[in-house]
C-alpha cells in the first residue's frame, strides 16, 4: 500500500514537473518570433537590408526547423524524448548571442538557422513528452493549456517587443532571449526525472533523414526564390526528386523514419492537413501588419506592438477552452468552425488600404484570434488522439513539421509578392503603395487556402473518443 502511494505521488510530481516545463518552453519560442516580427523594420534599417533579406531573417528560421523537426523526432523516440529536448533548449538558446552581436544580415540570418535548428529539438519532443505523460481523458486540457502559453508568448511578443526595440533596439531582444532560454534549460535540467522513448531497438535511418532534410530545404528554398533567383526552379524540381525518393525508401525500409501507413488513418492525415493550410494562412499575418502599421499608417515599434497584441492575446483566452471541449465533443467541429471565422477575418485584410482605421485592424485581428483558438488545440488533440504511444514521437513531430512548413509557406508567399510589387527596395514609406498591393495580393491568397482548409478539417471524420469513457473508435 505504501509503494501504491509512493508510486502515484511520484507520478503527480512528474506530472506537475512536464506541466510547467512545457508551459515554460511553450512560451518562451513564440514570444521570440513575435517579438521579432515588430523589431523587423528597425533591423532593417539598422543592416541596411531589403525585403526580400529581412524575409529571410524569419524563413531561415522556419527552414532549419522544417528541415530537422522529423529526423529529430526520430531520435527522440529511440535515445530518449527528455534528452533532446534538453539539448535542443541549449541550441536554441547559444545563437542568440550571436544574433545579438550580428554586424550584417548574413551573421543574423545564421543565428536564426541555429536557432531553428534547436528549436526542431524542442518542437518535436515537447508535445510528445506531455502525450506520453497525461492519459487521452485528461490529454486535451492540458494541450489547451499549452497551446494557450503558446499565444500568450504571441501575445506578449509584439508588447514586450515593441517597448525594447523602441527603448533599447532590436539586439536587446536577443539577449533578452538569452536570458529567458537559460532559465527555461535550468529549470528543466533539474526539474524533469525519467526519460522517455520506445523500447523497441529500431535503427535510426541516416539515409532516410538526409533526404528529407535536403528534399524539404530544397522545396522551401526553391518556393521562397522562384521569381527572385534563376538557379529556383532547377532546386525545386531537385526537391520534388528528392522528396520522391524519401516516400519510396520509407514504404520499403523495414525501420522507416516516417511511417507513411500513418496517412491511411483520416483522422490523422486530413488534421494534420488542416494544420499545413492554416499556418500557410496565418502565419504572416504578423510580419505584414506589423510593416502594414509601422511603415503605411506611422506607428511606432511600441504603438504597432500594442495593436497586434488583440490577436494572441484572444488566442490565449480561447485555446484552453477549446482544448477541454475536444475531450468531449468531436474536434473536426470546433476546429472547422474555427477555420471558417479565421477565413472571414483574413478575407477582410484583403481590402486594405492606406485609410483602413487601425481600430478596425485590431478588432479584425480579435477575430482571427478567436477563430485561430478554436482551431490549434481540438486538432493537436486529434492528431495526437489518432496514434498508438509508440509514434507519440513522431506524430508530435510530424504535426510540428506541419506547422512550421506551413509558417515557411506563408513567408514564402510574401516574399513572391514583396518581390513582384516591391521589386527589391527597402521597405520604407516611399514603398506603401505598392506594399499595401502586395498585402491585398497575399491576404487574398490566404483567404482561398482557408477555404480548402474549412474542407480538409471536415473531411477528417470522427476522432475517438469524444468522452473519457467512451472506446476509441
Amino acid at each position: 500500500m505504501t509503494v501504491s502511494a509512493e508510486t502515484l505521488d511520484n507520478e503527480a510530481r512528474t506530472k506537475r514537473y512536464v506541466f510547467f516545463v512545457s508551459v515554460l518552453t511553450s512560451f518562451i519560442t513564440p514570444f521570440m518570433g513575435s517579438s521579432v516580427n515588430v523589431a523587423i523594420p528597425q533591423i532593417g534599417e539598422s543592416l541596411r537590408l531589403d525585403a526580400i533579406a529581412l524575409n529571410w531573417v524569419v524563413t531561415g528560421f522556419l527552414l532549419a526547423a522544417a528541415a530537422c523537426l522529423l529526423p529529430l523526432g526520430r531520435v527522440a523516440d529511440l535515445y530518449g524524448r527528455k534528452r533532446v529536448f534538453l539539448v535542443g533548449l541549449a541550441v536554441h538558446t547559444l545563437p542568440s548571442g550571436l544574433c545579438a552581436a550580428a554586424q550584417s544580415g548574413t551573421w543574423l540570418i545564421l543565428g536564426r538557422v541555429l536557432q531553428g535548428v534547436g528549436g526542431a529539438m524542442v518542437f518535436g519532443t515537447g508535445m510528445a513528452i506531455v502525450t506520453s505523460v497525461f492519459s487521452v481523458g485528461e490529454r486535451g486540457k492540458i494541450i489547451g493549456f499549452n497551446v494557450g502559453v503558446v499565444y500568450l508568448g504571441l501575445s506578449m511578443g509584439p508588447v514586450l517587443g515593441g517597448l525594447v526595440t523602441h527603448h533599447l533596439g532590436w539586439r536587446a531582444l536577443f539577449l533578452l532571449h538569452l536570458a529567458l532560454g537559460a532559465c527555461a534549460f535550468s529549470v528543466a535540467f533539474l526539474g524533469l526525472k525519467g526519460e522517455w522513448k520506445n523500447d523497441d531497438e529500431a535503427s535510426f535511418d541516416l539515409l532516410s533523414s538526409i533526404l528529407y532534410a535536403a528534399a524539404l530545404t530544397a522545396l522551401m528554398y526553391g518556393i521562397a526564390m522562384l521569381t527572385t533567383a534563376k538557379h529556383a526552379p532547377a532546386i525545386l524540381l531537385a526537391g520534388l526528386v528528392l522528396l520522391t525518393g524519401f516516400i519510396h525508401r520509407q514504404l520499403v525500409h523495414k525501420n522507416p523514419l516516417f511511417d507513411i501507413r500513418l496517412f491511411r488513418n483520416p483522422a490523422f492525415a486530413f488534421s494534420n492537413v488542416a494544420a499545413l493550410i492554416h499556418y500557410s494562412a496565418t502565419f504572416a499575418i504578423g510580419f505584414l501588419m506589423s510593416l502594414f502599421l509601422q511603415t503605411v499608417k506611422g506607428l511606432s515599434a511600441q504603438s504597432a506592438g500594442f495593436v497586434l497584441l488583440s490577436q494572441p492575446l484572444v488566442m490565449a483566452l480561447v485555446s484552453p477552452l477549446a482544448g477541454r471541449w475536444s475531450d468531449w465533443l468531436q474536434p473536426r467541429l470546433i476546429a472547422s468552425l474555427g477555420m471558417a471565422l479565421t477565413c472571414g477575418g483574413i478575407a477582410v485584410f484583403s481590402f486594405l488600404d492606406s485609410s483602413f482605421p487601425v481600430s478596425l485592424v485590431a478588432l479584425n485581428l480579435v477575430l482571427v484570434g478567436f477563430g485561430f483558438g478554436l482551431f490549434s488545440s481540438p486538432n493537436t488533440n486529434a492528431v495526437m488522439s489518432a496514434v498508438e504511444p509508440s509514434h507519440y514521437g513522431v506524430a508530435s513531430a510530424t504535426l510540428s513539421t506541419m506547422r512550421v512548413v506551413g509558417q515557411a509557406m506563408s513567408m514564402a508567399m510574401v516574399n513572391l509578392g514583396f518581390a513582384f510589387y516591391l521589386k527589391g527596395h527597402p521597405v520604407t514609406p516611399d514603398v506603401a503603395v505598392p506594399l499595401v498591393q502586395s498585402l491585398r495580393t497575399t491576404f487574398s491568397i490566404f483567404a482561398i487556402l482557408c477555404l480548402v482548409g474549412i474542407w480538409a478539417s471536415l473531411a477528417r471524420g470522427r476522432v475517438g473518443p469524444s468522452h473519457p469513457s467512451e472506446p476509441r473508435t
